[in-house]
């Protein structure tokens, strides 16, 4: 049977880390789990991860803060997996760089499906080549972005915004556009988490360069960005 992937599943119930890793091995994805947040960092630091399934609720640090060391260091496909369903919680998560939310109870097979998804549109953009700008660049390959020659850190979804404005510099994208392109599930995503992240974009930008305006708003349309 041909290994698809190698994924971390973090969860500290044992009946529902069972059924996950049972669903998984069934598609022929390798499984390590871990049951608690400092034993998945560990194994993250030691091991080639290709995607991590993460709860929120964990018996020592909580996924936000595992969510925030990984995506220090890595912007491999990272899922939420949790019991809480309010909206704030749902923002944070995707703020902080998530790909992805699931909230329980939820059916294996659809957890697999977004785990085959999310793993596609990684490695798609793996495989897109470069694009070289003199003022800003964009690398597919290792989702780095270049502004000025200055390396930004950004999260998944600042690196997916830019890169779908970038292929039409100057056109304006609505908010509802940009949500069906970059997000996963835009139905079920917040029109304000888009400002949220245009907001810490322009912030990062303004640290390298405070003149230059490269993401322009276009008050109750959208955003551009302003590149030649």
């Amino acid at each position: 049977m041909k290994i698809n992937a190698r994924v971390l599943l973090v969860e500290d119930e044992p009946s529902i880390a069972d059924n996950i890793k049972y669903a998984l091995n069934t598609a022929s994805f390798e499984v390590i789990a871990a049951a608690s947040g400092m034993q998945a960092l560990s194994i993250f630091k030691e091991q080639s991860i290709d995607l991590v399934i993460l709860d929120i609720g964990l018996p020592d640090i909580d996924g936000f803060e595992v969510c925030r060391q990984i995506r220090d260091v890595s912007q491999v496909p990272l899922l939420f997996l949790t019991a809480r369903s309010d909206e704030i919680d749902r923002v944070v998560g995707l703020e902080m760089g998530a790909d992805d939310y699931i909230c329980k109870p939820f059916s294996p097979r659809e957890l697999v499906a977004r785990v085959k998804t999310n793993l596609r549109r990684y490695q798609a953009q793996l495989s897109t080549p470069p694009t070289k700008n003199e003022k800003l660049l964009l690398n597919n390959e290792d989702r780095s972005v270049y502004f000025y020659g200055q390396l930004l850190k950004v999260t998944r979804y600042e690196f997916g915004i830019l890169q779908v404005m970038k292929q039409h510099p100057k056109r304006v994208y609505s908010r509802e556009e940009l949500l069906e392109k970059v997000w996963y599930e835009p139905d079920n995503s917040i029109d304000r988490v888009v400002d949220t992240h245009i907001k810490t974009l322009r912030a990062k930008l303004k640290e390298v360069d405070g003149q230059t305006e490269l993401i322009k708003t276009h008050r109750g349309i959208g955003y551009s960005l302003e590149i030649s």
